[in-house]
């Protein structure tokens, strides 16, 4: 059996390099302007359909994960992202202790799916649709 280590392959090294100059939050809030801040054809863990879902212009968002997946076809990185809302001056809730500070809430998150020339491919939302910082129609 061969001896080699990914752990210490080149392949690791140039991942790590091509991950830590990626500006991430430039893409997701490119992505987000270019939705409108919108989400259309929602569909929940209860499978429940929402036409429309408005977020808040002054989401923070907080890259959480990365991941580069290779197939026998194809190559491809997928993001993942926290979304957070300021609550400003809001009545505190249970919500609120969950999030990096009281004065913001977790609303959600945004996975996006590059392939390998950067090119977005697709995205997935997990939002919570009972976040009063979610405008539902």
């Amino acid at each position: 059996m061969t001896g080699l280590e990914l752990k210490n392959h080149q392949v690791w090294r140039d991942l790590t390099e091509i991950l830590e100059s990626l500006d991430a939050n430039i893409l997701v809030l490119e992505h987000l302007e270019q939705c409108d801040y919108k989400v259309c054809g929602y569909w929940d863990e209860q499978d429940e359909y929402y036409e429309t879902i408005t977020l808040p212009r002054d989401l923070d968002t907080e890259l959480v994960s990365s991941y580069i997946g290779v197939t026998h076809k194809e190559r491809f990185l997928q993001l993942k992202f926290l979304l957070m809302a300021d609550t400003g001056n809001s009545k505190f809730s249970f919500d609120a202790i969950q999030a990096p500070n009281n004065n913001t809430q977790k609303i959600g998150e945004l996975v996006l799916i590059y392939n390998e020339n950067l090119e977005f491919v697709d995205e997935n939302w997990l939002l919570d649709i009972d976040s009063s910082m979610l405008e539902i129609s």
